[in-house]
């Protein structure tokens, strides 16, 4: 199982925490596009570490096009020598129409043809086929000179693309590389529905699991006593609270038969009531989302839940984690 680190999205503190994450011993780490550009950081990541891979997770896709995309990725990929992962998520209605003034239709196809698109933007670029793209959504048909940066030695970026739901899940098979799994999951979701879904877009797109990486950001609640465990606790079930509260990741709780619990949070959070929906959290919601343990059992209680379910790991810690317990946690998986 490999082991993933985070980046921050500030140009000022990127590279050297970059460089950090890389000693440490973290095999990739991931930026997020939050309040900044997702992909600045990545040059900087990339050109302070030697063997780390660095990827976007996420970059929203229908905030851009194809094109743009394509072309800033294969810039990365060419720049870290081959060691950029291009991660995409589709964000919400909302934020793509509102915030970014993009349209928004069809989430699921609309990605598929987003990531067929790139992939015959870069075909064109490193083969030199003919630019030909048709589809619903996009359309990519003009290729001159001026514009090719032509073929790089390390080709194009592996994509990993964020989903939830079985649409996307489905999607994520057909056309990507890996899917980013959402923190908002358990062992029991991932092995009835994800699973599943993701073995059945495989089989219609040829492939076999082993041509797919399923990378997962596991709460962890850890602390060097036990006050520093119920203090990470606390904060880990507000973050719970907050996913669990929105309607569609109701399907999640679902499989646990839990489904009521979303409606109570989504009416706590209308009020803003955000203390309370933490309290919601019961220890077996609790301990369904998250692993809940003293730093030298926690590689262990990973290895059993997820080892056998997802090939990266990263730790989504909403309370912190001190950097002595992350190193012993890294150390630990990679000897399990």
């Amino acid at each position: 199982m490999y082991v993933d680190g985070g980046l921050s999205n500030n140009l000022g503190a990127v590279a050297e925490q970059a460089a950090r994450v890389e000693a440490d011993g973290y095999d990739a780490a991931w930026g997020s596009e939050t309040n900044h550009d997702p992909f600045l950081p990545m040059v900087l990541a990339a050109g302070s570490t030697q063997r780390l891979l660095v990827g976007t997770g996420i970059a929203v896709a229908f905030a851009r096009n194809p094109m743009i995309t394509a072309n800033v990725a294969w810039d990365l990929n060419a720049y870290s020598k081959g060691r950029f992962l291009l991660g995409l998520g589709s964000q919400i209605k909302p934020h793509i129409e509102k915030r970014f003034s993009m349209p928004w239709s069809h989430p699921a196809p609309r990605m598929r043809e987003f990531i067929s698109a790139m992939r015959a933007i870069w075909a064109c670029w490193q083969e030199g086929t003919p630019l030909d793209f048709r589809g619903e959504f996009y359309r990519h048909t003009l290729m001159t000179p001026f514009f090719d940066p032509g073929p790089n030695d390390y080709g194009a970026p592996k994509v990993f693309l964020a989903a939830v739901g079985t649409e996307m899940t489905k999607v994520a098979a057909e056309v990507a590389d890996g899917m980013l799994v959402h923190g908002f999951s358990t062992a029991k979701y991932l092995r009835e529905v994800t699973l599943p879904t993701i073995e059945a877009g495989l089989s219609a797109s040829g492939r076999t699991r082993a041509d797919f990486q399923l990378s997962y950001p596991l709460f962890i609640v850890t602390g060097a006593s036990a006050a520093d465990i119920d203090k990470a606790a606390v904060a880990t079930r507000k973050q719970i609270a907050f996913y669990a509260s929105t309607p569609a990741y109701r399907r999640v709780l679902d499989v646990h038969g839990w489904g009521d619990l979303q409606e109570r949070l989504n009416v706590l959070s209308k009020r803003g009531e955000w203390d309370a929906m933490g309290e919601q959290i019961s220890d077996e919601v609790l301990e369904a989302f998250a692993v809940v343990a003293a730093p030298d059992d926690v590689a262990g209680q990973v290895i059993a839940r997820v080892g056998d379910l997802v090939d990266r790991v990263s730790f989504y810690t909403p309370a912190g984690l001190n950097a002595d317990a992350a190193r012993q946690i890294l150390t630990d998986l990679h000897a399990a």
